[in-house]
């Protein structure tokens, strides 16, 4: 991964995110307060403005400055997780201005894991951590595959991981007071998820 690689990934997302946008609010909608496809629409467009906009390549100041862009924009609980996990990612990339597949996804687990310890969540709770976790594992354990076999391993593993949440009780947010009535429901969070690693997957096929 360089600046040009991360730029055409986030672009890629952005489009996944506006395509779902209607469907992300549905699935809100279920269980929450209806603004995630507006939030993820309007953060990723966010952050791809900023990094076509700047001149700096170090991919952890690059990661920070799409942190506070995406954050900015996208006011909601889910953007605050993200851009923690962004924050996250940062600090394990500062000082690179390249990265090879293990690398990203030893910064995508470390900014799993700062989620993980802010928002006091682990997998298993009907959030998108049940998505991007298995997706970085999988990541992390392919890492020496071509770039797109270990893409498209861990888009799988974030797609077998976002279906177990209909499974799920949730544990955290408004989700939460819904209960037993959001078994059969895939979590949003999950899905947001899993068209992030589907949307780097295919910047990466092109």
């Amino acid at each position: 991964m360089q600046k040009e690689s991360l730029h055409r990934a986030l672009s890629s997302v952005s489009r996944k995110m506006d395509d779902k946008c209607l469907y992300l609010v549905e699935l809100d909608q279920q269980n929450g307060d209806g603004d995630l496809g507006i939030s993820m629409k309007e953060g990723f467009k966010a952050a791809e403005r900023y990094i076509g906009d700047t001149e700096e390549r170090d991919l952890g100041r690059l990661m920070a400055g799409i942190a506070g862009a995406f954050n900015e924009a996208a006011p909601s609980s889910l953007g605050t997780i993200l851009s923690i996990g962004m924050m996250g990612m940062a600090k394990t990339l500062k000082g690179k201005e390249k990265a090879q597949t293990e690398e990203v996804a030893t910064a995508l687990l470390a900014g799993i894991r700062k989620i993980m310890e802010r928002a006091h969540s682990k997998p298993g709770e009907k959030t998108i951590l049940d998505a991007l976790y298995p997706a970085a594992e999988a990541l992390k354990d392919n890492a020496e595959k071509r770039a797109e076999e270990a893409y498209a391993i861990a888009v799988e593993a974030a797609r077998r991981g976002a279906e177990s949440t209909k499974d799920m009780l949730p544990r955290h947010g408004r989700a939460a007071y819904y209960g037993e009535k959001s078994l059969g429901i895939v979590d949003g969070g999950a899905v947001a998820g899993l068209l992030i690693l589907e949307g780097i997957y295919e910047s990466v096929c092109r």
